[in-house]
């Protein structure tokens, strides 16, 4: 909730989706590099090695804050009520129209990549017979493609704007999943799926740097309310679509229409909800 709040505290416009932007890369490459250097220390350390260093880090994230980081949100900014005027703040947060069109359409996304992240494992091993290894480096290009998604779509936004990439993010997710689906459906080869799957999941990349940064500037003056929200939303809607993949059974058709049905959903809150705004 914090990092968002920070962000827009900071920054405002086309500069806050380049920050989102520099997120996803972080997001991004967080899970090819980890194993790597997972890997690499266990050259030279044992497991309570690991430990430690697990135990490092957060140490040097607090020493990073504490001497890096300062309040960023200005007094005259800073809520002087009490805890009933912050819950006020949230009710105005969620029935804000465009924020909540934004806010939903970024969290049947997420809810999408959830099914994925959850649900590829066993199909990309069990059913297509991957090895962990080959099922390793299918995950990393899909993350390398959500990281290459969302630079891009930090360096369009200044020439059509963040609403206009948000829409084009949207077509190309319908058009990706809804070709996804036709993989499942057929019972395509792995190489089809792997091509659909790629760009379902780097739409993403497009989709969760626009909507963030337009969710946020809708909300400039309840930049923690609302961060609060984005990140209930995705994770609850995420938690659904994992449960939702495993019904009856996971298999291909269950995935694929799973991160179809989210993201045909985010669509739909987009076209039914979400306005262009003006940064308040």
């Amino acid at each position: 909730m914090l990092s968002r709040a920070i962000a827009r505290d900071m920054y405002s416009g086309h500069d806050l989706t380049r920050f989102f932007a520099m997120l996803m890369l972080v997001n991004g490459l967080a899970p090819i590099v980890a194993p790597v250097m997972g890997g690499a220390l266990m050259a030279f350390l044992d497991w309570r090695g690991l430990f430690m260093v697990l135990a490092l880090i957060p140490l040097l994230l607090l020493i990073m804050v504490r001497t890096q980081l300062h309040e960023t949100l200005p007094p005259e900014h800073r809520s002087q009520g009490s805890l009933f005027s912050a819950w006020a703040a949230l009710g105005s947060v969620v029935t804000h129209r465009a924020f909540m069109g934004f806010c939903l359409t970024q969290g049947f996304m997420m809810s999408g990549m959830f099914a994925y992240i959850g649900a590829s494992p066993f199909v990309l091993q069990q059913i297509y017979g991957l090895s962990p290894q080959a099922f390793s480096l299918c995950f990393a290009l899909n993350g390398l493609g959500l990281i290459i998604a969302s630079q891009t779509s930090a360096r369009l936004c200044p020439l059509w704007g963040e609403y206009r990439v948000l829409k084009g993010g949207l077509t190309l997710a319908f058009i990706a999943s809804g070709s996804l689906v036709l993989t499942g459906l057929s019972g395509a080869a792995l190489p089809l799926v792997l091509v659909a799957l790629f760009f379902t999941v780097a739409s993403n990349g497009v989709i969760s740097v626009t909507a963030s940064s337009l969710a946020m500037q809708s909300q400039g003056k309840r930049a923690g309310s609302a961060s609060a929200v984005i990140g209930v939303t995705m994770f609850t809607l995420g938690a659904i679509s994992v449960l939702v993949t495993g019904l009856g059974g996971t298999s291909v058709l269950t995935m694929t229409l799973t991160i179809f049905g989210c993201y045909l959903l985010a669509i739909m809150m987009f076209l039914l909800l979400a306005r262009k705004t003006h940064t308040v």
